[in-house]
């Protein structure tokens, strides 16, 4: 014998779901309603409501692999979601040129996102000043690190690399980490990395350096050595770059172990990116009137 709800033998209970079941059916009627015109006839729907495209933003690289790589990432995000516009601009090297996809868009709104991972030059100066100049109403988002979404892409390329998955002893006990950067002379990318790797030693249990190919200290050699004179001499390098490049190369070919691939179309990437789009377009909506989109 199946027990009895008790909110459902309340009366008022009762009361509320048939009230809401009546506003149900007054709504779905209200809305084919105004499908019909005064003569009788069908009208058509009115179409969906295009929501501001989303515009990332890489970097760009004169190794053919980046190039691949971004649009892969593009396609990544496109897939999750499919109604949104997705754009592509790089700052340089690779087209298509940021200024270039800007001005396709007109005097549209648009959230740019970098494809960068941490603050620098170019999210602080060269992005907004790009945005400035074209006629997009841009609204720009943050860097995508650091965040815990960056963990989970870098745990797993790891093990892709062949990290242990599971609960490896000997690799707890001897076994570190390199998480290796582009690096930057400015304190917030470095400060960015620090907590990254802070994320990703928590996630491995180990401890995680982090280290940079050019501009910042420590280099990777540097921490490799720093580790082996801990008694961590299994050390794996993970790449903290978003696409395959010159400076993730020569981080790669120092490793005494594994090293890992870029994070490039992550599934975890792709999220994020739809995160930050997500987060700058409410911020902007909570200061401004409800508009047409939402």
């Amino acid at each position: 014998m199946t027990a009895s709800n008790p909110l459902s033998d309340d009366p008022r209970f009762r009361l509320d779901s048939t009230a809401l079941l009546m506003n149900s059916i007054s709504s779905s009627l209200t809305d084919r309603l105004r499908l019909v015109s005064p003569t009788g006839r069908l009208r058509a729907a009115p179409p969906a409501a295009v929501p501001p495209a989303l515009v990332l933003v890489a970097h760009g690289s004169r190794d053919p692999r980046a190039l691949a790589t971004v649009r892969a990432v593009v396609e990544r995000v496109r897939e999750l979601r499919p109604a949104l516009p997705v754009r592509l601009g790089h700052i340089e090297l690779d087209e298509p040129l940021l200024p270039d996809t800007l001005a396709a868009l007109g005097d549209s709104t648009a959230v740019l996102v970098p494809l960068l991972l941490g603050h620098g030059q170019h999210v602080g100066r060269d992005i907004p000043a790009t945005a400035a100049r074209s006629p997009v109403r841009a609204l720009l988002a943050p860097p995508l690190g650091p965040h815990p979404l960056l963990t989970e892409a870098l745990y797993d390329r790891l093990v892709e690399a062949g990290w242990p998955a599971g609960q490896d002893a000997d690799i707890r006990r001897t076994g570190a980490v390199v998480l290796a950067a582009a690096g930057s002379r400015a304190p917030e990318p470095a400060a960015g990395t620090l907590r990254t790797a802070r994320f990703l030693a928590d996630r491995l249990g180990v401890p995680v350096l982090p280290a940079y190919a050019s501009a910042a200290v420590p280099t990777v050699p540097a921490a490799l050595r720093a580790l082996a004179a801990r008694g961590r001499h299994r050390v794996a390098i993970a790449s903290y770059f978003t696409a395959p490049g010159r400076l993730a190369a020569e981080c790669a070919r120092q490793a005494p172990w594994i090293a890992s691939e870029p994070l490039g179309a992550h599934p975890a990437v792709a999220r994020l990116i739809l995160h930050r789009y997500d987060r700058t377009l409410a911020a902007r909506l909570s200061t401004a009137p409800e508009p047409a989109w939402a």
